[in-house]
């Protein structure tokens, strides 16, 4: 019989991470660990909780211990697993953090790769990353930057809002210009005319090269996607728009691409038809995170050959990595 356990961990962050929505200096993350009552191979994964999602460690480990009440030991299979995990639904992070966790001690046991058990393209051996500038004060970029050794990564990511997108745009691309950036609004625009002054006045900076504007408006605003998506010169990313479903017919008119969470997703398979959906659909794919360590990015590389963006940098804000399981080299990340 398979034993499951649940263990949080509080990790501090290197600096402030701040996004439009919120700021915090350190996160608690939980580590779901399934192996057999006799010993063997050890399946482990990662749940992020996310607070846009209404979810938080205390709730998760409850949700866990309800599931343990619920039977979770007498899953034997993952069709089994999916079954029960349809009947008692957990939060999208503690699924992934479920499923992740049995999938690679299925694998295990069976001798197989995660990549190769879940049918995923088999991943490069390095993969290159994106690294986010936080929101800050404009006058802090530069020194970050260099702090941060930005200049290896070959794209950057920086999170904007209203109030200092622009400035922060600016001293980024003055410090590396001409270094494609991935521009992150977590939905701080609320009129999309507005954002479409901010994109046409940041179009002119010297040396700026935006690769895609991401869910700069609340995902409730689907409409104001669609007069977006012939109008914005830069491409526009779903991030919130897209958790664990979506309507990707509408998605594809609101639009270019998609930033696919396993986090969000709830789970390998769901997050792997998520990236075949949006690349059905004529869209680009991106594989993103949250603050997550070595253990929940090793799972986004499992599926990283589906993936034309990765930005798995989560780790690398994470003061004393726990696991080790990933390392960071000039840009690449690589499994251990």
């Amino acid at each position: 019989m398979p034993i499951w356990t649940l263990t949080p961990y509080v990790l501090p962050l290197r600096f402030t991470w701040k996004i439009s929505r919120n700021a915090s200096t350190s996160k608690t993350n939980l580590v779901v660990q399934v192996q057999d009552a006799g010993g063997g191979p050890v399946g482990r994964g990662e749940a992020a909780p996310n607070v846009r999602y209404n979810e938080t460690p205390e709730a998760l480990q409850a949700e866990f211990a309800a599931l343990l009440a619920a039977g979770l030991e007498k899953v034997h299979t993952e069709a089994e697993l999916h079954e029960f995990l349809a009947a008692y639904p957990p939060a999208h992070a503690l699924r992934f953090a479920i499923e992740a966790a049995f999938v690679q001690w299925l694998a295990a046991r069976a001798g197989q790769p995660v990549w190769q058990w879940l049918g995923a393209p088999q991943p490069a051996a390095a993969v290159p990353t994106a690294f986010t500038l936080p929101i800050m004060e404009p006058g802090a970029v530069a020194g970050f930057v260099q702090e941060q050794g930005m200049a290896r990564f070959q794209t950057l990511k920086v999170k904007v809002n209203q109030e200092s997108g622009y400035d922060l745009l600016r001293e980024l691309t003055r410090a590396l210009p001409g270094r494609p950036l991935l521009v992150d609004g977590n939905e701080a625009w609320q009129d999309a005319d507005t954002l479409l002054q901010f994109v046409e006045r940041a179009s002119t900076l010297p040396g700026l090269h935006v690769r895609m504007l991401e869910q700069p408006l609340p995902a409730a605003q689907a409409t104001d996607y669609r007069y977006l998506h012939s109008r914005s010169a830069w491409p526009l990313f779903a991030d919130e728009s897209v958790t664990d479903a979506a309507d990707f017919g509408d998605i594809a008119r609101q639009f270019h691409g998609v930033n696919m969470k396993l986090m969000k997703a709830g789970g390998y398979r769901n997050g792997l038809r998520i990236l075949r959906e949006t690349r059905a659909h004529g869209l680009q794919t991106m594989i993103g995170c949250m603050v997550e360590t070595s253990l929940g990015i090793w799972g986004a590389l499992q599926v990283s050959g589906l993936a034309e963006i990765c930005d798995l940098d989560g780790l690398l804000i994470i003061r004393d990595e726990p696991f080790g399981l990933v390392c960071e080299e000039n840009g690449l990340l690589l499994p251990e």
